[in-house]
């Protein structure tokens, strides 16, 4: 096996919180290379907290990518990012390595959010800034300062009420929630959801395909944001959703969501794509992004501090 360590630059490196070391000591999950057998593993340090690794294995073979973030630091947040045009209220798609540039806060790294429909707006529900631009029915990611992210079904309350694990108002918001939809919930406190679609949708579940999907340790308050690269042999093939929720569970995980894969999925590390998105043309537009931002005002503000 091949290791390669980087040590990429940190722009807040003269800035970082007193609560814990900006550095991530714990090597890659055991479980991780029984599962892969990777030939290839690199790493990079994204940030304070922060790690990039990349994977290349031949038994899928699968090229995988990973981001690991130590939520329980106090200068760590999660943000829903929105293609332009959206951001008026209309629908749209752009690319996550666009969405990134546009934004003004620091992005360590980034994901590709929710499925979409063709005129350019999500299927699930989506909170951005505290402010419900959808509501649905469905799978969700929600995260707020001073709370666990949280993962599982979303249920709109009469007229007034997102519910995320907490109620978030429809009209008024709560100026703090961010949440991007998905499907389908993969792990639930540490068991898989059902048989993940096999029966009901085996093209989708069962089939090799590129995969992003989310996971969160919450024993260690680790958050994984993950690509797996498909639909290109004999570089990486994709997986099936029971290969990924057994990639999560290996990280050690025990809850976990599908995000939007095939050509649309994509990681974009401090700026620049990492992934090798499947379409022919390159990153797909999208309508939003799942994005890990450095916030130090958090910690100015008393952010939950790590232990």
């Amino acid at each position: 096996m091949r290791l390669t360590a980087v040590a990429w630059g940190v722009a807040a490196a003269g800035c970082s919180p007193p609560d814990r070391p900006p550095v991530l000591s714990d090597p890659l999950p055991a479980p991780v290379t029984a599962l892969l057998r990777p030939d290839t593993v690199r790493a990079a340090r994204a940030g304070a907290g922060v790690w990039y690794r990349y994977l290349w294995s031949p038994v899928g073979p699968w090229a995988v990518h990973l981001l690991e973030a130590d939520l329980s630091r106090c200068d760590l947040s999660l943000a829903v990012l929105q293609a332009r045009g959206r951001t008026e209220g209309g629908a749209g798609r752009e690319r996550v390595s666009s969405m990134v540039a546009r934004e003004a806060r620091p992005v360590l790294g980034a994901v590709n959010g929710d499925f979409f429909t063709p005129e350019g707006r999500t299927v699930g529900s989506e909170v951005v800034h505290g402010r419900v631009t959808t509501a649905r029915d469905r799978p969700i990611l929600g995260w707020k300062p001073g709370a666990e992210p949280w993962i599982g079904p979303s249920r709109v309350l009469g007229d007034s009420v997102l519910a995320l694990g907490w109620p978030v108002g429809l009209r008024e918001g709560d100026r703090t929630s961010e949440a991007v939809g998905g499907f389908p919930e993969l792990l639930a406190r540490g068991r898989r959801v059902g048989d993940l679609g096999i029966v009901e949708r085996p093209g989708f579940s069962a089939s090799r395909h590129p995969r992003t999907s989310v996971g969160y340790d919450t024993r260690r308050r680790r958050l994984w944001l993950v690509v797996v690269d498909g639909r290109q042999p004999p570089y990486s093939n994709g997986m099936t959703l029971p290969e990924l929720a057994g990639l999560l569970e290996a990280l050690g995980a025990d809850e976990a969501i599908n995000l939007d894969g095939g050509g649309s999925s994509v990681m974009v590390v401090r700026g620049r794509v990492r992934s090798r998105p499947s379409d022919k043309n390159g990153e797909r537009p999208v309508v939003n992004a799942l994005a890990l931002i450095r916030d130090l005002a958090r910690c100015r503000r008393g952010g939950r501090q790590a232990r």
